[in-house]
This record gives C-alpha cells, sequence and structure tokens, in this order.
C-alpha cells in the first residue's frame, strides 16, 4: 500500500513539474505551450482577413502531428500527382498546408537578401519558385520557373532551400497526394 502511494505521489510530482516548466507562447500568429524551446500540445496559428482582422487559420497538435483545423482559403488549382507518375491540374479537398499558416512561412521568404549586383544593375521583378511537397510533407524538385539574372536567381533557391519540411501534405479525398507548390519572390528597390 506504501508503494501505490508513493508511486502515485511521484507521478503528481513529476506532472507538476512537466506543467511548470511549459510556458505559454502567444504572439499576434501564434499561440501555445512550449517546454525547451519546443512547441508542445495543441496550437493556434493565426493570419490576417483583407480588411485586417485577425482570424484563426489551423489548430495543430504538434504532440501527435495532427492538423485539427483550418480555415480555407479561395479555392486553387494544384497540379498533383493523381496516379505514379501521372501530374494532372487539380482543385484539391485540402491544400497542401504550411505548418504554421502563411505568416509562418512569410517568416522565411523576409529573410530575402537583394544581391547587390541586382542593385547595381536595377534589376527588379517578381521570381517563381516551384517544389514538390510529397505525400508525407517532404519538399524536394526545387525549380525554377522564371529568371531574373543578376545573383536572383541563386537568392531565391537559397530561400526556397531554407523553408522546413513542415508541410501538411495535400489531399485528393482523405488520400495525402504529392503536389506541386508555386511560391512567388519578388525583388523590389527601395524608392
Amino acid at each position: 500500500m506504501k508503494t501505490l502511494r508513493y508511486r502515485i505521489i511521484l507521478c503528481l510530482l513529476f506532472t507538476s513539474a512537466a506543467v511548470a516548466a511549459q510556458k505559454l507562447h502567444e504572439t499576434e500568429w501564434e499561440r501555445g505551450m512550449m517546454t525547451k524551446k519546443t512547441k508542445v500540445g495543441v496550437w493556434e496559428y493565426f493570419g490576417r482577413t483583407p480588411a485586417q482582422q485577425q482570424v484563426l487559420v489551423q489548430r495543430y497538435d504538434h504532440d501527435k502531428q495532427r492538423l485539427l483545423y483550418y480555415r480555407p482559403a479561395a479555392d486553387a488549382f494544384y497540379l498533383a500527382e493523381t496516379a505514379p507518375g501521372v501530374w494532372k491540374t487539380r482543385l484539391l479537398d485540402q491544400p497542401p498546408l504550411f505548418i504554421g499558416g502563411d505568416a509562418a512561412l512569410a517568416a522565411y521568404t523576409t529573410q530575402l537578401n537583394y544581391p547587390m549586383q541586382a542593385q547595381a544593375q536595377n534589376v527588379q521583378g517578381r521570381l517563381v519558385v516551384s517544389f514538390v511537397i510529397d505525400t508525407l510533407g517532404q519538399i524536394s524538385g526545387y525549380k525554377l520557373l522564371n529568371r531574373l539574372g543578376s545573383g536572383c536567381d541563386e537568392e531565391a533557391m537559397r530561400i526556397a532551400h531554407s523553408i522546413p519540411g513542415k508541410w501538411i501534405p495535400g489531399r485528393l479525398g482523405s488520400h495525402p497526394v504529392a503536389v506541386q507548390y508555386v511560391l512567388p519572390l519578388t525583388f523590389r528597390l527601395a524608392e
């Protein structure tokens, strides 16, 4: 009987210590608990509507690695692998989603460094990088769909490669599918 009480007390102490070690992390774009700089439990991710209202865009369980909710955006068509080696443009039942939403993805794309050569030559414009998000949410097959030159192409590829494989794959029905994702990046000189 003493052993059982001792185990219960130890269990309660460890549970209390684990809960105490968790800290609430909250920003304009996300809210959830962290333990030792690691996201734990259910997190909520926010975005902005065109009218600048804050809205919930994702709820994700980091412990179970499972999407609990996402806010559907406007219908978008994606090039998807509908059968092995067969790629078709389709409207998906669930698009590929970066865990944390567009605000989290923007944290990587805003690290774009304007190449000195491009600045000196007044090169501006929009580059489009594509990559494949597979059925496990991993990224591969990076391609430039257009070019600007003067170091911008290399910088765009550097940024695309810096994006972690933290994706929820696209779905057709209940099945995950590999999808080509298109990421536009803009090089614009300050006026």
